[in-house]
């Protein structure tokens, strides 16, 4: 009998099916960001800003889009299961000679992403990029007393969405376009209700017009560099505005929150009322620091409450990180992988078992159950799951990427 066998009937002896686990983590997509791999430069010369930035200088990073592309695909090819790619608007493809303002994008500029994930089979979801451009006025943007600088940006976000509807059109699909804002104060400001008005103001005319293709949610986030004492776009006032728009969600982003905040427990608060959960994973280590995802307890219980709630298609899971100090195709695949395997982790556990534990005051089996279910052979399950997906399991595709390296990465001066 296989290792993979003897765990398949280990977990049978707690009641779980493990090829109905490995069937539905391979019906769950995860959005994957292009901005991992060129450290958030982007095509359009705008680059990081807002609190935003890489550090590190590893060799290698993407410079073009055929570049962006090859990268992708080859990370992809050794991560199992369904993606999607998260795009921001500062990845337009501009013909030669052509430089349109972030306010004057169109579809057309990120026809070549569609036809490109076409070729792949995967989805695409978008976000306006409201930072790292000279309109960004005194850490402003849609919540700016600077008229011309809101209008800029209320312009640029509706761009963003009609640019996700066509997205969403030309792949039969629905397409997550996430508003994200830096907008904030270093030091305590006088007056943290007006620029809040000028916000909701300013979302009122970007979400105003309704798109069949567009699953439209905005990101909140607690403080950052620059903003360190107030930030417009808090999760109160996106919580509170989503709740009064019937197709306006509030995406989760599990480093937008003071350290002591469980995101995991917010996923079940936010089901009692939303069908969606827009989702970002990341490793805040400290603050909001956007480390590559790991396999680690934050995203094990973030991916239980996803599961043990049966929430797999309501929660639309992506990830947000950025790592300029290791090979960041590996960045890539660790951090997809680790998210894969949190899923799979909680896919495994006998929920049914532990909530009537839990109805009937059962805390010790409950706990005893829990803990006993930390060393079953999770990893053979994993190595099985990889080996039908077709990818190379743990311990072999780190070589993968390293040939990768070495024949292409290195050469880019």
């Amino acid at each position: 009998m296989s290792s993979f066998e003897k765990a398949k009937t280990k977990y049978k002896n707690i009641g779980v099916d493990v090829d109905s686990a490995l069937a539905a983590l391979s019906e769950k997509p995860i959005s994957i960001h292009c901005w991992q791999g060129d450290d958030i430069t982007g095509f359009d010369s705008g680059g990081a800003g807002g609190g935003i930035q890489t550090t590190g200088n590893y060799p290698g990073k993407a410079r073009n889009f055929q570049e962006m592309k090859a990268d992708f695909e080859k990370a992809c090819s050794l991560i199992p299961g369904k993606k999607r790619i998260s795009l921001h608007a500062s990845y337009a493809i501009f013909s030669q000679g052509e430089k349109p303002a972030r306010n004057e994008i169109e579809y057309k500029h990120f026809a070549p992403w569609v036809d490109y994930a076409k070729e792949l089979g995967i989805g695409i979801d978008f976000n306006p990029t409201c930072f790292g451009h000279p309109m960004v006025k005194d850490n402003l943007t849609l919540s700016s007393p600077d008229e011309a600088v809101r209008r800029f940006w209320i312009e640029h976000c509706v761009r963003s969405r009609q640019i996700s509807n066509a997205i969403g059109e030309a792949l039969d699909d629905e397409v997550l376009c996430n508003v994200w804002i830096p907008d904030g104060f270093k030091d305590i400001p006088a007056d943290r209700k007006t620029p809040r008005m000028r916000l909701k103001d300013s979302l009122d005319e970007v979400f105003a017009e309704k798109l069949p293709n567009v699953i439209d949610c905005v990101e909140s986030k607690v403080f950052g560099i620059g903003v360190e004492s107030y930030t417009v776009g808090s999760n109160e006032f996106y919580l509170a505005y989503a709740a009064g728009k019937p197709d306006v969600y509030t995406l989760l982003d599990n480093g937008h929150y003071h350290p002591t905040e469980s995101t995991a427990d917010k996923i079940p608060s936010l089901l009692c009322f939303f069908d969606k959960i827009p989702l970002h994973i990341t490793r805040a280590v400290r603050w909001d620091s956007d480390h590559v995802v790991l396999f680690d307890d934050e995203v094990r219980e973030i991916c239980k409450e996803i599961v043990r709630n049966n929430a797999l298609d309501k929660v639309l899971v992506g990830l947000d990180f950025f790592d300029a100090s290791i090979n960041r195709i590996a960045a890539w695949v660790l951090g997809t992988r680790s998210v894969q395997k949190a899923l799979l982790y909680a896919l495994l556990m006998p929920h049914e078992m532990l909530k009537t534990a839990q109805d009937n005051a059962e805390f010790t089996k409950m706990m005893a159950v829990m803990e006993d279910f930390k060393t079953l052979p999770f990893g053979d399950v994993w190595t099985a799951y990889c080996e039908k997906q077709g990818v190379l399991p743990d311990g072999e595709w780190l070589d993968a990427v390293m040939e990768y390296e070495k024949k292409v990465l290195v050469n880019r001066k």
